[in-house]
Protein backbone atom coordinates (compact mmCIF):
# COMPACT_ATOMS: atom_id res chain seq x y z
CA UNK A 1 0.00 0.00 0.00
CA UNK A 2 1.41 3.38 -1.01
CA UNK A 3 1.94 5.80 1.89
CA UNK A 4 2.43 9.55 1.95
CA UNK A 5 5.52 11.08 3.51
CA UNK A 6 3.43 12.20 6.48
CA UNK A 7 2.01 8.69 6.99
CA UNK A 8 5.52 7.27 7.12
CA UNK A 9 6.74 9.92 9.55
CA UNK A 10 3.69 9.62 11.84
CA UNK A 11 4.11 5.85 12.06
CA UNK A 12 7.33 6.46 13.98
CA UNK A 13 5.71 8.83 16.52
CA UNK A 14 5.84 7.47 20.08
CA UNK A 15 2.82 8.64 22.12
CA UNK A 16 3.62 9.94 25.56
CA UNK A 17 2.25 8.09 28.60
CA UNK A 18 1.50 9.42 32.09
CA UNK A 19 4.05 8.35 34.70
CA UNK A 20 1.20 6.65 36.58
CA UNK A 21 0.88 4.09 33.78
CA UNK A 22 4.56 3.30 33.31
CA UNK A 23 5.71 0.04 34.85
CA UNK A 24 3.68 -1.59 37.62
CA UNK A 25 0.51 0.15 38.77
CA UNK A 26 -1.95 -0.21 41.60
CA UNK A 27 -5.57 0.94 41.71
CA UNK A 28 -6.42 3.30 44.55
CA UNK A 29 -10.11 3.30 45.48
CA UNK A 30 -11.82 6.66 45.93
CA UNK A 31 -15.22 7.66 47.22
CA UNK A 32 -18.47 5.93 46.16
CA UNK A 33 -20.37 7.64 43.37
CA UNK A 34 -23.96 8.39 42.40
CA UNK A 35 -25.61 9.39 39.15
CA UNK A 36 -25.82 13.08 38.21
CA UNK A 37 -29.62 12.94 38.50
CA UNK A 38 -32.55 10.53 38.97
CA UNK A 39 -30.54 8.53 41.50
CA UNK A 40 -33.32 6.16 42.60
CA UNK A 41 -34.36 5.27 39.04
CA UNK A 42 -30.77 4.71 37.88
CA UNK A 43 -29.96 2.62 40.97
CA UNK A 44 -32.94 0.32 40.30
CA UNK A 45 -31.86 -0.18 36.68
CA UNK A 46 -28.20 -0.86 37.57
CA UNK A 47 -28.31 -2.77 40.87
CA UNK A 48 -24.85 -4.38 40.58
CA UNK A 49 -22.88 -1.54 38.92
CA UNK A 50 -24.36 1.55 40.61
CA UNK A 51 -22.52 3.45 43.35
CA UNK A 52 -19.10 2.01 42.54
CA UNK A 53 -16.07 4.06 43.65
CA UNK A 54 -13.78 6.24 41.56
CA UNK A 55 -10.42 4.62 40.79
CA UNK A 56 -6.98 6.21 40.35
CA UNK A 57 -3.83 4.43 39.23
CA UNK A 58 -0.49 4.99 40.94
CA UNK A 59 2.93 3.86 39.78
CA UNK A 60 4.57 1.37 42.14
CA UNK A 61 7.97 -0.37 42.17
CA UNK A 62 8.22 -3.62 40.30
CA UNK A 63 7.22 -5.04 36.93
CA UNK A 64 3.70 -5.23 35.58
CA UNK A 65 2.58 -8.85 35.59
CA UNK A 66 -0.75 -10.59 35.11
CA UNK A 67 -2.50 -13.53 33.51
CA UNK A 68 -3.08 -13.57 29.74
CA UNK A 69 -6.13 -11.52 28.73
CA UNK A 70 -8.40 -12.08 25.76
CA UNK A 71 -10.02 -8.71 25.06
CA UNK A 72 -12.58 -7.58 22.50
CA UNK A 73 -12.88 -4.04 21.15
CA UNK A 74 -15.71 -2.21 19.38
CA UNK A 75 -15.67 1.17 17.62
CA UNK A 76 -19.18 2.58 17.96
CA UNK A 77 -20.86 5.59 16.37
CA UNK A 78 -19.30 8.33 14.27
CA UNK A 79 -15.58 8.49 13.62
CA UNK A 80 -13.25 10.64 15.73
CA UNK A 81 -9.52 11.24 15.27
CA UNK A 82 -7.44 9.00 17.54
CA UNK A 83 -9.55 5.83 17.64
CA UNK A 84 -6.69 3.79 16.22
CA UNK A 85 -4.43 4.97 19.03
CA UNK A 86 -6.97 3.88 21.64
CA UNK A 87 -6.83 0.39 20.11
CA UNK A 88 -3.00 0.56 19.95
CA UNK A 89 -2.95 1.53 23.63
CA UNK A 90 -5.22 -1.40 24.57
CA UNK A 91 -3.02 -3.78 22.56
CA UNK A 92 0.24 -2.56 24.09
CA UNK A 93 -1.34 -2.45 27.55
CA UNK A 94 -2.57 -6.05 27.56
CA UNK A 95 0.69 -7.27 25.99
CA UNK A 96 2.60 -5.49 28.76
CA UNK A 97 0.48 -7.34 31.32
CA UNK A 98 1.15 -10.66 29.59
CA UNK A 99 2.74 -11.25 26.19
CA UNK A 100 0.23 -14.03 25.48
CA UNK A 101 -2.75 -11.66 25.71
CA UNK A 102 -4.87 -11.37 22.57
CA UNK A 103 -7.05 -8.58 21.12
CA UNK A 104 -10.09 -9.16 18.89
CA UNK A 105 -11.82 -6.39 16.95
CA UNK A 106 -15.51 -6.68 16.11
CA UNK A 107 -16.21 -5.57 12.56
CA UNK A 108 -18.36 -2.51 11.78
CA UNK A 109 -19.36 -1.65 15.31
CA UNK A 110 -21.71 -3.30 17.83
CA UNK A 111 -23.38 -5.20 14.98
CA UNK A 112 -20.16 -7.19 14.59
CA UNK A 113 -20.52 -8.48 18.14
CA UNK A 114 -24.13 -9.54 17.63
CA UNK A 115 -23.43 -11.08 14.21
CA UNK A 116 -20.12 -12.70 15.23
CA UNK A 117 -17.96 -10.81 12.72
CA UNK A 118 -14.45 -10.24 14.06
CA UNK A 119 -10.73 -10.20 13.36
CA UNK A 120 -7.77 -10.86 15.63
CA UNK A 121 -5.67 -7.70 15.82
CA UNK A 122 -2.04 -8.75 15.67
CA UNK A 123 1.08 -6.64 16.05
CA UNK A 124 1.52 -6.34 12.27
CA UNK A 125 -2.03 -5.01 11.86
CA UNK A 126 -1.78 -2.62 14.81
CA UNK A 127 1.52 -1.19 13.56
CA UNK A 128 -0.12 -0.22 10.25
CA UNK A 129 -2.60 2.04 12.06
CA UNK A 130 -0.65 3.76 14.83
CA UNK A 131 -1.16 7.55 14.92
CA UNK A 132 -3.52 7.48 11.94
CA UNK A 133 -7.00 8.95 11.60
CA UNK A 134 -10.23 7.11 10.89
CA UNK A 135 -11.76 3.92 12.20
CA UNK A 136 -10.91 1.76 9.19
CA UNK A 137 -8.91 -0.80 11.18
CA UNK A 138 -12.22 -2.56 12.02
CA UNK A 139 -14.86 -0.04 10.94
CA UNK A 140 -17.66 1.44 13.02
CA UNK A 141 -21.44 1.24 13.20
CA UNK A 142 -24.46 2.63 15.02
CA UNK A 143 -26.26 -0.57 16.03
CA UNK A 144 -27.73 -0.04 19.51
CA UNK A 145 -27.08 -2.81 22.03
CA UNK A 146 -30.31 -2.81 24.01
CA UNK A 147 -32.05 -6.20 23.87
CA UNK A 148 -31.46 -9.43 25.78
CA UNK A 149 -31.28 -11.27 22.44
CA UNK A 150 -28.40 -9.03 21.34
CA UNK A 151 -26.59 -9.41 24.65
CA UNK A 152 -26.92 -13.19 24.55
CA UNK A 153 -25.83 -13.39 20.90
CA UNK A 154 -22.74 -11.33 21.78
CA UNK A 155 -21.99 -13.53 24.76
CA UNK A 156 -21.91 -16.61 22.52
CA UNK A 157 -18.96 -15.31 20.49
CA UNK A 158 -17.23 -13.87 23.56
CA UNK A 159 -17.35 -17.31 25.19
CA UNK A 160 -16.22 -19.00 21.99
CA UNK A 161 -13.15 -16.75 21.75
CA UNK A 162 -12.45 -16.86 25.48
CA UNK A 163 -12.91 -13.09 25.71
CA UNK A 164 -13.29 -11.93 29.31
CA UNK A 165 -13.31 -8.17 28.71
CA UNK A 166 -14.92 -5.92 26.10
CA UNK A 167 -13.92 -2.30 25.43
CA UNK A 168 -16.53 -0.09 23.77
CA UNK A 169 -15.09 3.08 22.23
CA UNK A 170 -17.91 5.55 21.67
CA UNK A 171 -19.90 8.61 22.64
CA UNK A 172 -22.61 9.13 25.24
CA UNK A 173 -25.14 6.75 23.67
CA UNK A 174 -22.52 4.07 22.98
CA UNK A 175 -21.20 4.26 26.53
CA UNK A 176 -24.77 4.13 27.85
CA UNK A 177 -25.02 0.84 25.91
CA UNK A 178 -21.73 -0.22 27.52
CA UNK A 179 -23.18 0.41 30.99
CA UNK A 180 -26.34 -1.58 30.17
CA UNK A 181 -24.25 -4.45 28.78
CA UNK A 182 -21.94 -4.39 31.84
CA UNK A 183 -24.95 -4.59 34.16
CA UNK A 184 -26.49 -7.48 32.23
CA UNK A 185 -23.30 -9.56 32.03
CA UNK A 186 -22.48 -8.82 35.66
CA UNK A 187 -26.02 -9.66 36.77
CA UNK A 188 -25.98 -13.12 35.14
CA UNK A 189 -22.39 -13.87 36.18
CA UNK A 190 -21.16 -14.08 32.58
CA UNK A 191 -17.57 -13.34 33.55
CA UNK A 192 -17.18 -10.55 30.99
CA UNK A 193 -16.00 -7.07 32.00
CA UNK A 194 -17.16 -4.06 29.97
CA UNK A 195 -15.08 -0.86 29.81
CA UNK A 196 -15.92 2.36 27.95
CA UNK A 197 -13.71 5.00 26.32
CA UNK A 198 -14.98 8.60 25.80
CA UNK A 199 -15.20 9.42 22.08
CA UNK A 200 -16.99 12.25 20.28
CA UNK A 201 -15.77 15.25 18.35
CA UNK A 202 -18.82 17.13 19.66
CA UNK A 203 -17.11 17.54 23.05
CA UNK A 204 -20.33 16.90 24.99
CA UNK A 205 -19.14 13.77 26.82
CA UNK A 206 -17.31 15.28 29.76
CA UNK A 207 -17.35 16.08 33.46
CA UNK A 208 -14.74 16.69 36.16
CA UNK A 209 -13.25 13.23 35.63
CA UNK A 210 -13.61 13.16 31.82
CA UNK A 211 -12.16 16.54 30.91
CA UNK A 212 -12.65 16.11 27.17
CA UNK A 213 -13.70 13.43 24.73
CA UNK A 214 -11.08 12.31 22.27
CA UNK A 215 -11.19 13.69 18.74
CA UNK A 216 -12.50 17.11 19.81
CA UNK A 217 -9.02 18.64 19.78
CA UNK A 218 -8.13 17.41 16.28
CA UNK A 219 -11.51 18.09 14.69
CA UNK A 220 -11.73 21.67 15.97
CA UNK A 221 -8.19 22.35 14.78
CA UNK A 222 -9.10 21.04 11.31
CA UNK A 223 -12.26 23.17 11.20
CA UNK A 224 -10.40 26.21 12.53
CA UNK A 225 -7.80 25.85 9.79
CA UNK A 226 -10.47 25.99 7.06
CA UNK A 227 -12.41 28.76 8.80
CA UNK A 228 -9.17 30.73 8.96
CA UNK A 229 -8.62 30.10 5.25
CA UNK A 230 -12.13 31.37 4.49
CA UNK A 231 -11.55 34.38 6.72
CA UNK A 232 -8.41 35.22 4.74
CA UNK A 233 -10.35 34.86 1.49
CA UNK A 234 -13.22 36.88 2.93
CA UNK A 235 -10.86 39.65 3.98
CA UNK A 236 -9.25 39.60 0.53
CA UNK A 237 -12.36 39.66 -1.66
CA UNK A 238 -14.37 41.82 0.78
CA UNK A 239 -17.70 40.98 -0.84
CA UNK A 240 -19.22 37.88 0.80
CA UNK A 241 -20.85 36.93 4.07
CA UNK A 242 -19.87 33.31 4.75
CA UNK A 243 -22.37 31.25 6.77
CA UNK A 244 -20.53 28.21 8.15
CA UNK A 245 -22.36 25.35 9.85
CA UNK A 246 -20.27 23.19 12.15
CA UNK A 247 -20.88 19.76 13.66
CA UNK A 248 -22.35 19.60 17.14
CA UNK A 249 -26.00 18.54 17.23
CA UNK A 250 -26.58 18.67 20.98
CA UNK A 251 -24.00 21.17 22.16
CA UNK A 252 -22.06 24.12 20.75
CA UNK A 253 -18.59 23.19 22.02
CA UNK A 254 -17.17 22.89 18.48
CA UNK A 255 -18.53 26.28 17.40
CA UNK A 256 -17.27 27.92 20.60
CA UNK A 257 -13.78 26.41 20.32
CA UNK A 258 -13.53 27.42 16.65
CA UNK A 259 -14.69 30.94 17.53
CA UNK A 260 -11.98 31.24 20.20
CA UNK A 261 -9.39 30.06 17.67
CA UNK A 262 -10.48 32.19 14.68
CA UNK A 263 -12.43 35.23 16.05
CA UNK A 264 -15.28 35.38 13.48
CA UNK A 265 -17.74 38.28 13.29
CA UNK A 266 -20.57 36.15 14.70
CA UNK A 267 -20.77 32.80 16.44
CA UNK A 268 -24.20 31.60 17.53
CA UNK A 269 -24.20 29.49 20.71
CA UNK A 270 -27.29 27.29 20.86
CA UNK A 271 -27.33 27.12 24.66
CA UNK A 272 -27.48 30.92 24.86
CA UNK A 273 -30.34 31.02 22.36
CA UNK A 274 -32.29 28.64 24.58
CA UNK A 275 -31.41 30.46 27.80
CA UNK A 276 -32.61 33.77 26.36
CA UNK A 277 -35.75 32.14 24.91
CA UNK A 278 -34.89 33.59 21.51
CA UNK A 279 -37.06 33.12 18.42
CA UNK A 280 -35.78 32.45 14.93
CA UNK A 281 -36.83 36.00 14.00
CA UNK A 282 -34.72 37.46 16.83
CA UNK A 283 -31.65 35.51 15.71
CA UNK A 284 -32.13 36.77 12.16
CA UNK A 285 -32.65 40.35 13.36
CA UNK A 286 -29.43 40.28 15.40
CA UNK A 287 -27.49 38.96 12.40
CA UNK A 288 -28.98 41.61 10.10
CA UNK A 289 -28.01 44.37 12.54
CA UNK A 290 -24.41 43.11 12.55
CA UNK A 291 -24.35 43.04 8.74
CA UNK A 292 -25.75 46.59 8.64
CA UNK A 293 -23.30 47.88 11.26
CA UNK A 294 -20.32 46.53 9.32
CA UNK A 295 -21.76 47.96 6.08
CA UNK A 296 -21.78 51.41 7.70
CA UNK A 297 -18.00 51.01 8.06
CA UNK A 298 -17.73 49.97 4.42
CA UNK A 299 -17.30 46.29 5.25
CA UNK A 300 -19.82 44.27 3.23
CA UNK A 301 -18.37 40.94 4.28
CA UNK A 302 -18.09 38.71 7.31
CA UNK A 303 -18.06 35.26 8.90
CA UNK A 304 -20.90 33.57 10.81
CA UNK A 305 -20.44 30.27 12.67
CA UNK A 306 -23.55 28.16 13.31
CA UNK A 307 -23.77 24.93 15.37
CA UNK A 308 -25.68 22.23 13.49
CA UNK A 309 -28.07 21.67 16.41
CA UNK A 310 -29.22 25.30 16.58
CA UNK A 311 -32.76 24.57 15.40
CA UNK A 312 -33.37 22.23 18.35
CA UNK A 313 -32.38 24.92 20.85
CA UNK A 314 -34.83 27.57 19.68
CA UNK A 315 -37.54 27.01 22.33
CA UNK A 316 -40.51 27.04 19.92
CA UNK A 317 -38.66 24.69 17.55
CA UNK A 318 -37.56 22.45 20.43
CA UNK A 319 -41.16 21.99 21.55
CA UNK A 320 -42.20 21.23 17.97
CA UNK A 321 -39.42 18.66 17.46
CA UNK A 322 -40.15 16.93 20.79
CA UNK A 323 -43.79 16.47 19.81
CA UNK A 324 -42.80 15.37 16.30
CA UNK A 325 -40.42 12.75 17.75
CA UNK A 326 -43.21 11.31 19.90
CA UNK A 327 -45.78 11.50 17.10
CA UNK A 328 -43.62 9.79 14.49
CA UNK A 329 -42.39 7.14 16.96
CA UNK A 330 -45.94 5.81 17.26
CA UNK A 331 -47.14 6.42 13.68
CA UNK A 332 -46.88 3.32 11.51
CA UNK A 333 -46.58 3.72 7.76
CA UNK A 334 -45.62 7.40 7.89
CA UNK A 335 -42.63 6.92 5.58
CA UNK A 336 -44.88 5.42 2.89
CA UNK A 337 -47.13 8.51 2.70
CA UNK A 338 -46.73 11.11 -0.04
CA UNK A 339 -45.03 14.35 1.10
CA UNK A 340 -48.28 16.34 0.90
CA UNK A 341 -50.11 13.60 2.82
CA UNK A 342 -47.38 13.61 5.50
CA UNK A 343 -47.67 17.37 5.93
CA UNK A 344 -51.47 17.19 6.23
CA UNK A 345 -51.23 14.34 8.76
CA UNK A 346 -48.72 16.24 10.92
CA UNK A 347 -50.72 19.48 10.94
CA UNK A 348 -53.84 17.55 11.96
CA UNK A 349 -52.14 15.68 14.82
CA UNK A 350 -49.90 18.36 16.37
CA UNK A 351 -51.04 20.62 19.19
CA UNK A 352 -52.28 24.02 18.01
CA UNK A 353 -49.12 25.94 19.02
CA UNK A 354 -46.72 23.47 17.43
CA UNK A 355 -48.88 23.15 14.31
CA UNK A 356 -48.67 26.94 13.89
CA UNK A 357 -44.86 26.87 14.17
CA UNK A 358 -44.63 23.95 11.73
CA UNK A 359 -46.92 25.70 9.24
CA UNK A 360 -44.85 28.90 9.41
CA UNK A 361 -41.61 27.19 8.33
CA UNK A 362 -40.41 27.09 4.73
CA UNK A 363 -41.70 23.81 3.29
CA UNK A 364 -38.18 22.49 2.74
CA UNK A 365 -37.20 22.97 6.39
CA UNK A 366 -40.51 21.55 7.63
CA UNK A 367 -39.96 18.53 5.40
CA UNK A 368 -36.46 17.99 6.79
CA UNK A 369 -37.91 17.82 10.31
CA UNK A 370 -39.92 14.73 9.30
CA UNK A 371 -37.24 12.76 7.48
CA UNK A 372 -35.84 9.48 8.81
CA UNK A 373 -34.76 9.59 12.46
CA UNK A 374 -31.37 8.45 13.70
CA UNK A 375 -31.20 5.12 15.62
CA UNK A 376 -32.10 7.00 18.82
CA UNK A 377 -35.31 8.47 17.38
CA UNK A 378 -33.93 12.00 16.97
CA UNK A 379 -34.21 14.44 14.06
CA UNK A 380 -31.08 14.27 11.88
CA UNK A 381 -30.29 17.94 12.28
CA UNK A 382 -27.20 17.75 10.07
CA UNK A 383 -29.63 17.38 7.13
CA UNK A 384 -31.28 20.72 7.93
CA UNK A 385 -29.49 23.43 5.94
CA UNK A 386 -29.56 25.97 8.77
CA UNK A 387 -26.81 28.03 7.16
CA UNK A 388 -28.94 28.60 4.04
CA UNK A 389 -32.11 29.20 6.04
CA UNK A 390 -30.41 31.93 8.09
CA UNK A 391 -28.63 33.62 5.19
CA UNK A 392 -31.86 33.79 3.15
CA UNK A 393 -33.83 35.17 6.08
CA UNK A 394 -31.09 37.72 6.80
CA UNK A 395 -31.23 38.82 3.15
CA UNK A 396 -34.99 39.40 3.39
CA UNK A 397 -34.63 41.28 6.68
CA UNK A 398 -31.93 43.52 5.17
CA UNK A 399 -34.26 44.45 2.32
CA UNK A 400 -36.87 45.47 4.87
CA UNK A 401 -34.24 47.55 6.66
CA UNK A 402 -33.21 49.12 3.35
CA UNK A 403 -36.83 50.16 2.74
CA UNK A 404 -36.83 51.71 6.22
CA UNK A 405 -33.57 53.56 5.48
CA UNK A 406 -31.63 51.51 8.05
CA UNK A 407 -29.34 49.64 5.65
CA UNK A 408 -27.30 50.89 2.69
CA UNK A 409 -24.83 48.10 1.96
CA UNK A 410 -24.43 45.16 -0.40
CA UNK A 411 -25.17 41.61 0.72
CA UNK A 412 -24.08 38.37 -0.91
CA UNK A 413 -23.83 35.04 0.92
CA UNK A 414 -21.77 31.86 0.63
CA UNK A 415 -22.56 28.63 2.48
CA UNK A 416 -20.40 25.90 4.01
CA UNK A 417 -20.87 22.84 6.23
CA UNK A 418 -17.77 21.44 7.91
CA UNK A 419 -18.45 18.01 9.33
CA UNK A 420 -16.89 14.90 7.85
CA UNK A 421 -13.73 16.85 6.99
CA UNK A 422 -12.66 16.77 10.65
CA UNK A 423 -13.76 13.31 11.79
CA UNK A 424 -10.93 11.20 10.36
CA UNK A 425 -7.93 13.54 10.29
CA UNK A 426 -4.61 12.26 11.57
CA UNK A 427 -4.83 12.98 15.31
CA UNK A 428 -3.02 15.98 16.71
CA UNK A 429 -0.15 15.20 19.07
CA UNK A 430 -2.55 15.89 21.95
CA UNK A 431 -5.15 13.41 20.67
CA UNK A 432 -2.48 10.86 19.69
CA UNK A 433 -1.13 10.95 23.26
CA UNK A 434 -4.54 11.18 24.95
CA UNK A 435 -6.05 8.32 22.96
CA UNK A 436 -3.07 6.04 23.51
CA UNK A 437 -3.24 6.78 27.24
CA UNK A 438 -7.01 6.08 27.29
CA UNK A 439 -6.46 2.68 25.66
CA UNK A 440 -3.47 1.73 27.81
CA UNK A 441 -5.45 2.85 30.86
CA UNK A 442 -8.41 0.68 29.77
CA UNK A 443 -6.06 -2.32 29.84
CA UNK A 444 -5.20 -1.48 33.45
CA UNK A 445 -8.91 -1.25 34.36
CA UNK A 446 -9.37 -4.72 32.87
CA UNK A 447 -6.38 -5.99 34.86
CA UNK A 448 -7.92 -4.47 37.99
CA UNK A 449 -11.01 -6.65 37.45
CA UNK A 450 -13.64 -3.90 37.29
CA UNK A 451 -16.66 -3.57 34.99
CA UNK A 452 -19.01 -0.76 34.03
CA UNK A 453 -16.17 1.78 34.17
CA UNK A 454 -15.06 4.45 31.73
CA UNK A 455 -11.37 5.06 31.10
CA UNK A 456 -10.46 8.44 32.60
CA UNK A 457 -7.28 10.43 31.94
CA UNK A 458 -7.23 13.98 33.30
CA UNK A 459 -5.04 16.96 34.28
CA UNK A 460 -4.80 17.37 30.50
CA UNK A 461 -3.41 20.91 30.31
CA UNK A 462 -0.21 19.65 31.93
CA UNK A 463 2.50 17.72 30.04
CA UNK A 464 1.38 14.16 29.30
CA UNK A 465 3.71 12.66 31.90
CA UNK A 466 1.70 14.48 34.60
CA UNK A 467 -1.71 13.26 33.47
CA UNK A 468 -3.80 11.43 36.08
CA UNK A 469 -5.12 8.00 35.06
CA UNK A 470 -7.99 5.97 36.47
CA UNK A 471 -11.63 5.15 35.92
CA UNK A 472 -15.14 6.25 36.83
CA UNK A 473 -18.37 4.22 36.91
CA UNK A 474 -20.40 4.99 33.80
CA UNK A 475 -23.56 5.14 35.92
CA UNK A 476 -22.08 8.24 37.59
CA UNK A 477 -22.76 10.21 34.38
CA UNK A 478 -26.36 9.09 33.85
CA UNK A 479 -29.84 10.57 34.08
CA UNK A 480 -33.26 9.68 32.67
CA UNK A 481 -34.32 11.14 29.30
CA UNK A 482 -37.14 10.58 26.82
CA UNK A 483 -36.03 8.52 23.81
CA UNK A 484 -38.39 7.18 21.14
CA UNK A 485 -41.31 8.17 23.34
CA UNK A 486 -40.02 6.34 26.47
CA UNK A 487 -37.95 7.35 29.49
CA UNK A 488 -34.54 5.67 29.36
CA UNK A 489 -31.23 5.89 31.27
CA UNK A 490 -28.62 7.78 29.24
CA UNK A 491 -25.37 9.59 29.87
CA UNK A 492 -26.16 13.26 30.42
CA UNK A 493 -24.75 15.45 27.67
CA UNK A 494 -22.47 18.26 28.80
CA UNK A 495 -23.71 21.46 27.16
CA UNK A 496 -21.81 24.75 26.93
CA UNK A 497 -21.77 26.33 30.39
CA UNK A 498 -22.77 29.97 29.92
CA UNK A 499 -21.07 30.78 33.23
CA UNK A 500 -17.94 28.84 32.30
CA UNK A 501 -14.60 30.39 31.41
CA UNK A 502 -14.60 29.49 27.66
CA UNK A 503 -17.98 31.13 26.99
CA UNK A 504 -17.18 34.10 29.21
CA UNK A 505 -13.96 34.72 27.31
CA UNK A 506 -15.88 34.58 24.02
CA UNK A 507 -18.68 36.84 25.31
CA UNK A 508 -16.21 39.48 26.50
CA UNK A 509 -14.75 39.88 22.99
CA UNK A 510 -17.56 39.20 20.53
CA UNK A 511 -18.80 42.81 20.29
CA UNK A 512 -15.34 43.83 19.06
CA UNK A 513 -15.19 40.89 16.62
CA UNK A 514 -18.67 41.74 15.26
CA UNK A 515 -17.89 45.30 14.18
CA UNK A 516 -14.19 44.99 13.46
CA UNK A 517 -12.18 42.48 11.44
CA UNK A 518 -10.18 40.58 14.08
CA UNK A 519 -9.65 37.31 12.22
CA UNK A 520 -7.02 34.81 13.40
CA UNK A 521 -5.53 32.25 10.99
CA UNK A 522 -4.53 29.09 12.93
CA UNK A 523 -3.18 27.20 9.91
CA UNK A 524 -2.92 23.40 9.64
CA UNK A 525 -2.18 21.02 12.51
CA UNK A 526 1.56 20.86 13.19
CA UNK A 527 2.89 17.42 14.08
CA UNK A 528 6.60 18.28 14.27
CA UNK A 529 8.23 21.22 15.98
CA UNK A 530 8.25 23.03 19.33
CA UNK A 531 5.78 21.83 21.96
CA UNK A 532 4.06 25.23 22.17
CA UNK A 533 3.07 24.82 18.50
CA UNK A 534 2.45 21.06 18.34
CA UNK A 535 1.25 19.79 21.72
CA UNK A 536 -1.19 22.44 22.96
CA UNK A 537 -4.65 21.24 24.06
CA UNK A 538 -7.80 23.04 22.94
CA UNK A 539 -8.45 26.62 24.06
CA UNK A 540 -11.59 25.30 25.75
CA UNK A 541 -9.49 23.07 28.01
CA UNK A 542 -6.99 25.84 28.66
CA UNK A 543 -9.77 28.27 29.65
CA UNK A 544 -11.45 25.72 31.90
CA UNK A 545 -8.21 25.01 33.76
CA UNK A 546 -6.95 28.57 34.04
CA UNK A 547 -6.74 29.50 37.71
CA UNK A 548 -7.28 25.94 38.97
Amino acid sequence: MKKSALQKARAAYQPKLPIALKGAVKAVTGKPTQSVADQEEIKKLFPTTYGLPELQFENVPGTLRGKPLNVGVILSGGQAPGGHNVISGIFDGIKKINRDSRLFGFIMGPGGLVEHRYIELTASIIDEYRNTGGFDIIGSGRTKLETKEQFDAGLEILKELGITALVIIGGDDSNTNAAVLAEYYNGIGAGVQVIGCPKTIDGDLKNEMIETSFGFDTATKVYSEVIGNIERDCNSAKKYWHFIKLMGRSASHIALECALQTQPNVCIISEEVEAKNMTLAQIVDDLAKTVAARAEEGNNYGIVLIPEGLIEFIPAMKALIAELNDLLAKTEGFAKMEASEQRKYILEHLSADNAAVYDSLPHGVARQLTLDRDPHGNVQVSLIETEKLLSEMVGKRLEQMRAEGKYHGKYSAQHHFFGYEGRCADPSNFDADYCYALGYNAAQLINAGVTGYMSSVRNLVKPAVQWIAGGIPITMMMNMERRNGKMKPVIQKALVDLEGAPFQKFASQRADWALNTCYVYPGPIQYFGPAEVCDQPSLTLQCEHKGK
